[in-house]
């Protein structure tokens, strides 16, 4: 099992940044972020992975979020720029231990933007 701790949600306005952390306890193949709006489906906006393939973006996101890694901190970043109310959601951090899948969840950190 892989805990995940997520830090950095909070309020801005339209245009504003945000970035959320995610400590692993442990290894992982892909570390991403999915987030949840009221009456939403989840949905996937990026994922970083352990080796050479690309980071992933929704194309919602695309040019204005970037995913990093500290691997020394088992830790994930996602920083948001540029963003909109429509960006308003609960984002979660999901563990993919092995490249079968995103397996563990984060509690989740609430993000709200207002226009």
């Amino acid at each position: 099992q892989v805990d995940l701790v997520e830090s950095g949600g909070g309020s801005v306005q339209a245009g504003g940044s945000l970035r959320l952390s995610c400590a692993a306890s442990g290894y992982t193949y892909s570390l991403g972020w999915f987030r949840q709006a009221p009456g939403k489906e989840r949905e996937g906006v990026a994922a970083i992975y352990s080796d050479s393939r690309s980071p992933y973006f929704a194309d919602a996101v695309k040019g204005r979020f970037t995913i990093s890694q500290d691997n020394a901190k088992n830790t994930v970043y996602l920083q948001m720029n540029s963003l909109k109310p429509e960006d308003t959601a609960m984002y979660f951090c999901a563990a993919d231990p092995d490249g079968m899948g995103f397996a563990w969840w984060g509690q989740g950190t609430q993000v709200t933007v207002s226009s």
